[in-house]
């Protein structure tokens, strides 16, 4: 059994370890070290018409909850709009991808059990290094129990 006791703590508005990413960035507002690896919480800000490749996430369901702006959230082959307000819920093994609306947006990420920062830092790394093209994508994605399973869309990279 995994300890989920930990002390408490604040994140307040502006902090958090931040993930540069290029196209895009990341906030770490909490972690698996902090939570005792109940969950991780991110928070995106994302260009408009940003989106990443579709893919499965085999170790954690990851939820979204949109502060700013709207999602086409795709689940499967279901395809959301999901506008400020809305929660979408995705359970581990589900082939799923967004795009960002017309608009630059922000949502917050979570991750249960915890997840997915571990990918976050190695796409910045690659990226910062000039190293990130769709073959090395698959690896890091690999590395952290994430499957690519659609093509990268221009402009993730």
């Amino acid at each position: 059994m995994v300890d989920r006791s930990g002390p408490a703590f604040v994140v307040r508005p502006g902090e958090g370890r931040p993930i540069d990413l290029g196209a895009f960035g990341m906030s770490l507002k909490a972690s698996g070290a902090e939570t005792g690896g109940a969950f991780t919480l991110l928070e995106a800000a994302e260009p408009a018409l940003f989106g990443p490749p579709m893919h499965i996430h085999h170790d954690a369901a990851e939820a979204f909850y949109v502060l700013e702006g709207a999602y086409d959230i795709f689940l499967d082959e279901e395809v959301f709009t999901c506008p400020t307000g809305s929660f979408i819920y995705i359970p581990a093994g589900t082939r799923h991808g967004f795009r960002v609306g017309p608009e630059p947006s922000r949502k917050l990420n979570l991750y249960t059990p915890a997840a997915m920062v571990g990918y976050f830092d190695a796409l910045s790394a690659a990226m910062a290094s000039g190293a990130a093209d769709p073959e090395r994508l698959d690896a890091i994605a690999l590395d952290h129990r994430m499957e690519v399973v659609g093509p990268v869309p221009e402009g993730y990279l």
